[in-house]
């Protein structure tokens, strides 16, 4: 009997986007309402590339789309692919069952805009239910634990972005 073949990574763009005081948006998964304080229920905006779509152009639909704006600028990209896993639970139901993990190209950007032009409820299935501005050094300790590692990464690789 054949198997079948593995699942690949899905490609991926996210954003680490600083307002002018060194700050980072996480947002709240709307799926984990309850979790105000919890690890998992925030994140940075992140999603997928589509087709041949370049990450630099990704990034700013995903911003758009995700938190209703895009007034921002890119001030620094990782210079790896970072990638996580699916825990096995989660492994062909997830990612609509096709992946068995994202491949992600980070983006740092500066916020351009006002606190009023960050909108959740443009989407008609946002997926964030709230937003705050949070220390980038906090950033691991917000992430579901299997995302951990690349939130690490991010703290520590644009931490000299983070002055104001």
């Amino acid at each position: 009997m054949d198997q079948p073949a593995p699942l690949d990574y899905r490609p991926c763009v996210g954003a680490v986007l600083f307002n002018r005081d060194g700050l980072v948006l996480v947002a709240r998964r709307a799926n984990f309402p309850n979790a105000e304080g919890a690890a998992g229920g925030w994140q940075l905006p992140q999603g997928g590339i589509d087709g041949a779509e370049d990450p630099r152009v990704a990034v700013f639909r995903e911003l758009e789309e995700e938190i209703g704006t895009a007034r921002a600028e890119i001030i620094a990209e990782h210079p790896d692919w970072l990638t996580y896993d699916l825990p096995p639970a989660l492994v062909g139901k997830a990612l609509h069952g096709r992946y068995r993990g994202q491949r992600q190209r980070w983006f740092a950007l500066r916020f351009l805009g006002e606190d009023g032009d960050i909108r959740l409820d443009l989407d008609p299935h946002p997926e964030f239910d709230a937003w705050r501005w949070a220390r980038l050094e906090e950033l691991p300790e917000l992430a579901v634990a299997f995302k951990r590692p690349i939130y690490e990464a991010l703290a520590r690789d644009f931490a000299g972005l983070a002055a104001p």
